[in-house]
């Protein structure tokens, strides 16, 4: 397995300073300081193209910060914000707003600017509204008014339109819609159907999505390993859709069942065999959650790992082989989204030994790994002055402000 050949763009190796600012770890913030040069080179590289593995990936805030931090002038931002690259203006909109709130002016402008005249003004306009304090959007009620021209807003039910609603035509009132009732069928019928090898696929689709909204329904599980419809060669079998929810609402009830379905040949089934252990299993179910784990880890799998990782953190010290390739996953996958479950796992597994990468993640992109190293890193200088920094930082969310003015104050971690 190769950083080279990671996700939808090249990713440069994890233990550079590009490719921990392509992550958003936490150490490519500190050495982006350390050396302001090449700091500002390699984030200009990241802000040039969505180094994200995907948009549930954190990375604003943290180039952001570090944008001010190296006092990066904002041209390249501003010049993608009025671009026709919609991914990058989208992109460039976020960091600015975020900059903003660390006290860039002529960030501020960029976006005010913009909602005055750019194209995909509201997109701009909701997202002020919703991070930047009130006096600083207020006045653009007027501008945006006249912008709509009589039409309704994307987004009427949020801000600023709720605190403009007066400003706005008034519309009438739409009647009740229809309501269509029917009698569904009870649940005896339902698992009939789907033990009938004859039914149509839209008839068991239909029947698992009424189950799925059902108190658990155990009588299923027998007919699980049947419930998938075929796919062409190349993307293999799928569960029919829902069918992980009736499984999940099933809870330990599936758990003998779902041991013969992990070790099944069919991914599906073996997947939605190993989620079940991974949420109940116990410590019999170790070798099957780990052989996944590593087969993940070979195939360069990203997506996805998490839950196996929270199911080794529920196991505790039991998991400790399992720690090796942990730490890879949490230092080198481009998914930013699941390393706080890497590192919630490392530190149940091995308590007392993962000091570093809890120090670390005090400044990773992703909230829930600072919010996790801020209630649970070691004490020190370093974290008082970390955590002096987020409970004052007007970018920061409440939760992890919250949490460093508690910790701040001596609070239990």
């Amino acid at each position: 397995m190769t950083d080279e050949s990671d996700g939808p763009a090249q990713y440069a190796p994890a233990d550079t300073l590009l490719g921990l600012l392509e992550r958003g770890r936490g150490a490519g913030w500190l050495r982006a300081k350390d050396d302001r040069e090449a700091g500002a080179a390699a984030l200009l590289d990241c802000l040039r193209r969505d180094t994200r593995y995907d948009s549930s990936d954190d990375r604003h805030d943290y180039h952001a910060q570090l944008v001010g931090e190296l006092a990066l002038p904002i041209d390249l931002l501003r010049q993608q914000a009025e671009g026709a690259d919609q991914g990058a203006r989208e992109r460039a909109c976020e960091i600015l707003a975020a900059l903003a709130l660390t006290g860039s002016v002529a960030a501020r402008e960029v976006l005010r600017r913009y909602v005055r005249q750019g194209e995909c003004w509201q997109d701009v306009l909701d997202t002020l509204a919703d991070r930047w304090p009130v006096p600083w959007w207020d006045d653009l009620a007027e501008d945006a008014v006249r912008r709509l021209g009589g039409a309704e807003p994307d987004y009427p039910a949020s801000e600023p339109w709720l605190r403009w609603r007066e400003l706005m035509p008034e519309r009438p009132q739409r009647g009740p819609g229809r309501h269509v009732h029917s009698l569904a069928a009870g649940n005896t019928r339902l698992l009939a159907l789907l033990a009938d090898g004859g039914s149509s696929l839209p008839e068991r689709v239909a029947a698992v999505r009424a189950l799925a909204d059902r108190p658990p329904v155990s009588e299923i599980l027998p007919l699980v390993p049947g419930l998938f419809t075929a796919e062409p060669a190349f993307l293999g079998d799928r569960a029919l859709p829902r069918l992980g929810r009736v499984v999940e609402r099933l809870g330990v009830a599936a758990v003998e069942d779902a041991r013969a379905w992990a070790r099944s040949p069919r991914p599906w089934l073996a997947g939605l065999g190993l989620g079940v252990l991974a949420r109940h299993g116990d410590v019999r179910d170790l070798p099957l959650l780990l052989a996944e784990l590593e087969r993940q880890w070979v195939a360069g799998e990203w997506c996805g790992s998490h839950w196996v990782a929270d199911g080794l953190a529920r196991l505790g010290p039991a998991a400790a082989e399992a720690a090796p390739v942990l730490h890879r996953f949490w230092a080198h996958t481009p998914h930013s989204y699941e390393r706080p479950s890497y590192l919630r796992a490392l530190a149940a597994i091995r308590p007392g030994e993962v000091d570093a990468e809890l120090t670390e993640s005090l400044w990773d992109c992703e909230e829930d790994a600072r919010l996790f190293a801020v209630e649970n890193a070691p004490d020190g200088p370093e974290l008082s002055i970390r955590l002096a920094e987020l409970s004052a930082s007007p970018v920061e969310s409440p939760a992890v402000r919250a949490a460093a003015a508690r910790r701040l104050a001596g609070g239990s971690h």
